[in-house]
Formats: C-alpha cells, sequence, structure tokens
C-alpha cells in the first residue's frame, strides 16, 4: 500500500517537472522588465578627440545645427511637462529629457564656435508648431500623449542620421559630438517610452531592406543559413527545443517504467 502510494507521487511529480521543463522549452522569450533609467551613459573616450581637426562637411555643419535645434524645442517642451502633466512619469520624463538638453546644448555650441558654424537661436517652424500644439492642448492627458508622440517621433528620425554622422564625418569634434548625441538620443528614446504611452502605429516604418548581399557588410549563403537557423547552418530553432522536449519524455517515461517493475 505504502510502495503504491509512493509510485503515485512520484509518478505526479515526474509528470510536473515534466510539464514545466516543456513549457520552458516552447514558450517564447518573455518581454524583459525596463531598467530604471539613471544618468545618460557617458562613452569612454579612447581615441576620440575634440580638436576640431579634420575636413567639415555640409553634413557635418547640418548636424551640429540640429542637435541645437533640438534643443531649442525639447527644452522648453520638458518644461512645459513639468508644469502641465498630471502623471509623474510624464514629468519626470520632461524635467530629465530638458535638463540633459542643457548639458547637450552647451557641448554643441563649444563644438560650433571651433568649427565657425552659426547656429540659430530660435526653433524652427516645424518644432514651434508642435510647441504651440502642445500649448494649445485641452487637457493634461491630451498634452501628454502630443509631448511623448512628438519627442519620440522627432528622437526616431535623428537617431539614424547621428549614425551616419559618427561613421563617415572627418572632423574629431564632430565625431566625438555624434558619439556623445547618441547616447543622449537612445536615453531620451526610453524614456519616453517609458511612459507606456507611445502610439508606435504612428511612427514611420522601416525603409525595405536591401537585396541580401548588396550592403556594406560581405554575405554569403552560409551566414544567411545561420541567421535563419538562429546560428546553426541548416538546422531550425524550433527543432532543436521539440528534439531536447523528446528525449525528456522519453527519459521520463523510461524512469517511471524503471519504477513500475520494482
Amino acid at each position: 500500500m505504502i510502495a503504491a502510494r509512493s509510485k503515485r507521487r512520484l509518478h505526479r511529480w515526474l509528470v510536473s517537472v515534466l510539464a514545466m521543463v516543456v513549457t520552458f522549452l516552447l514558450a517564447p522569450a518573455g518581454i524583459a522588465r525596463a531598467a530604471d533609467i539613471g544618468p545618460v551613459p557617458v562613452p569612454p573616450n579612447t581615441g576620440l578627440t575634440d580638436k576640431g581637426t579634420g575636413a567639415v562637411s555640409a553634413a557635418d555643419r547640418d548636424f551640429v545645427v540640429k542637435v541645437r535645434l533640438a534643443g531649442l524645442w525639447e527644452i522648453p517642451a520638458g518644461n512645459m511637462a513639468v508644469e502641465r502633466s498630471e502623471d509623474p512619469r510624464v514629468v519626470n520624463i520632461g524635467r530629465s529629457i530638458s535638463q540633459q538638453h542643457v548639458v547637450l546644448d552647451k557641448i554643441d555650441i563649444s563644438v560650433a564656435k571651433k568649427l565657425g558654424v552659426a547656429l540659430p537661436n530660435q526653433p524652427n517652424s516645424d518644432q514651434q508648431g508642435w510647441l504651440n500644439e502642445m500649448k494649445n492642448a485641452p487637457t493634461a492627458a491630451a498634452f501628454d500623449q502630443i509631448y511623448i508622440d512628438r519627442l519620440r517621433a522627432a528622437h526616431g528620425k535623428i537617431f539614424p542620421a547621428i549614425a551616419t554622422i559618427r561613421a563617415s564625418t572627418r572632423n574629431d569634434s564632430v565625431r566625438k559630438l555624434a558619439q556623445q548625441a547618441n547616447q543622449f538620443v537612445m536615453t531620451h528614446m526610453t524614456l519616453l517610452e517609458s511612459s507606456g504611452i507611445v502610439d508606435y502605429g504612428s511612427l514611420p516604418t522601416a525603409p525595405a531592406p536591401a537585396a541580401a548581399g548588396g550592403g556594406p557588410v560581405p554575405v554569403d549563403n552560409q551566414m544567411l543559413a545561420a541567421a535563419g537557423a538562429g546560428g546553426v547552418p541548416g538546422v531550425n530553432t524550433s527543432v532543436i527545443l521539440l528534439v531536447l522536449a523528446g528525449a525528456l519524455v522519453a527519459g521520463v517515461i523510461t524512469t517511471m517504467r524503471i519504477f513500475r517493475t520494482r
């Protein structure tokens, strides 16, 4: 009698363990919880100088101007968020972005002086329109949605432009500015998304990818196969997981049979 109860308990235990393991193996990866947003991380300065040496292209000058323009509207927009929002998350986001743009603005002005780039002192017409839209928001909730969506869309547009300048500029000061601006923009996008109200459906979609093998990085058939198989050429990740699950089931069944024969 006792032996029979022990076998039933063992059977139930083995079935429970099997169910948990199979669920773990076959379930998709969960959404990682966002970490708390701290200060803007400072990238290492190894190999980066700020002497204003190197040719300055038209794209470099335009980039320095755009960094300035970003601060000219995002600083007052952040201040409005502190004053008008009733959501503590949006208030904190607005304050953080505004304060961080003050720091980035000082860096940008320093670079502009070295390179002789004339900077604007007023937002452009589009940016002024966004600020007016925020001012005229009828409710605090409406303001929050406008503020978050306008800033998230703007950061999404400047993000790839920064990467292009960082990768292509011949001027050391612009290169360092691009690296620093990249850190700020990434932090700001994360902050804005932490509000939980970003309208991702309204954001522009990415352009169609280039044909395989036609990009700047050489791609061969083996690399494409590995990418499609999760890193193992010719083998799909789902197949691997199913094989592992099957092996586990077989092991549990064999163990149960051994205990039954005793």
